[in-house]
């Protein structure tokens, strides 16, 4: 058992109710945090609050403020959670630009509301205005004389306004007194921790389950066989279904309940975040190696017209496993529910993926005369291999401490 920590600051109304909570991440039992790199540090908040200690312990039935980085604004790492229970917000340090406005708006369409963090001038983030729903002032970084010019320009929009890190009852009451909706500070309460426990999942039986998460005949029997022969897994799914977020009108006991009721791609969004932060004592190259290979492959089946193009991607994601695992490709593969075309390519680049992996390798190597895929021109080959470096960075760089 591991302990596993969440820390949380309460949100409060005019009249001192608290409206919400602010997650915060936290590796010890402890009201600072040691933030080494934002998406490692979101993707523990997001699991340990629901799949460890449980969302509804956490807050109760006021709703979660979310720090997102780019990488989850932007959907390159998957946002699992319900809309109905979280607010997104955006970091003060974000770029704005065309794809991250397009990004939010795409969020706020489907429900997701958005708080801009940490703001010292809302006219630097004039383009995020008509998109957000609530703007907190960072009161500590502002000149208090242009408090009340801000608020008024702020009310041109719709949006609610969150005073934080107040720290004194002067602050509060002018913050009161110039209209804000909601207030936040370590005068009002400091953050504090929530703990619980963990236990590990096998990383094989994660990869097991992600494989036939890909697999287009996939049977319901077939993942509950997986996910009950992992007591974590069984945990962690049980846990996060029964949570009031998921609005069951049935307390779930038996595993098959629970992954009708969640969803094929619900279950795919847990289980690869999970198996992201399962991979903690390999090289970073050899991680970012195996994401370059998945998105290539996968980029690289889609422009040659295969159908089913999550098959290049776990071609070039499973390409490493016997690195990863310290164990011969053959004897991983005889514990993995593969296809024979999937073991073909991984074993011998059999078959059109197995062409295409032998092209994205030969490409990763410099070797030009054997870098050549079915019906794709060099040029698409290179675009292929920028773009999926791009993305890999990207998702990576959560696991990076």
């Amino acid at each position: 058992m591991m302990g596993i920590y969440v820390g949380r600051q309460p949100i409060f109304n005019q009249h001192l109710k608290v409206v919400g909570y602010e997650l915060l991440f936290r590796d010890f039992n402890t009201d600072k945090a040691n933030v080494v790199n934002g998406d490692h540090a979101t993707l523990k908040v997001i699991l340990n609050s629901f799949m460890e200690i449980g969302l509804q312990r956490i807050v109760g039935k006021e709703p979660a403020f979310i720090n997102l980085t780019r990488s989850f604004i932007l959907e390159k790492i998957p946002i699992p959670f319900p809309k109905e229970h979280v607010v997104i917000e955006v970091l003060e340090d974000i770029t704005i630009d065309d794809e991250l406005i397009a990004a939010l708006k795409s969020l706020s369409s489907r429900g997701y509301r958005i708080a801009l963090d940490d703001v010292v001038n809302p006219r630097l983030v004039g383009p995020l205005l008509d998109i957000a729903n609530i703007v907190k002032l960072d009161i500590m970084g502002i000149d208090m004389s242009s408090l009340k010019e801000y608020v008024r320009y702020l009310r041109k929009y719709d949006v609610k306004l969150l005073a934080e890190k107040i720290e004194t009852l002067d602050i509060l009451e002018t913050c009161k007194s110039s209209g804000f909706d909601y207030f936040q500070g370590y005068f009002l309460s400091r953050p504090n921790v929530v703990e619980g426990h963990s236990i590990p999942p096998a990383r094989l039986n994660l990869l097991r389950l992600l494989s036939e998460l890909q697999n287009p005949d996939l049977k319901i029997r077939d993942i509950e066989q997986i996910i009950t022969s992992d007591v974590s897994l069984s945990y962690k799914l049980i846990r996060l279904i029964n949570s009031v977020f998921y609005k069951t009108t049935m307390r779930v006991k038996s595993i098959t309940q629970a992954i009708t009721l969640l969803g094929l791609r619900q279950i795919r969004d847990w289980v690869s975040l999970l198996f992201l932060t399962s991979i903690d004592d390999k090289p970073r190259e050899l991680l970012v190696t195996a994401m370059i290979r998945a998105k290539m492959c996968e980029l690289l089946g889609k422009a040659s017209r295969e159908k089913v193009s999550d098959v290049g991607f776990t071609v070039g994601l499973f390409s490493v496993l016997d690195a990863l695992l310290d164990v011969p490709m053959e004897d991983v593969l005889k514990s993995l529910p593969l296809t024979a075309e999937i073991s073909g390519a991984l074993l011998h680049h059999e078959g059109h993926f197995g062409a295409i992996l032998n092209c994205v390798i030969a490409y990763e190597n410099n070797d030009w005369e054997n870098t050549q895929c079915p019906g794709i021109p060099p040029e698409r080959i290179r675009e292929a291999y920028l773009k999926s470096i791009e993305w890999a960075n990207a998702v990576s760089a959560a696991l990076i401490e």
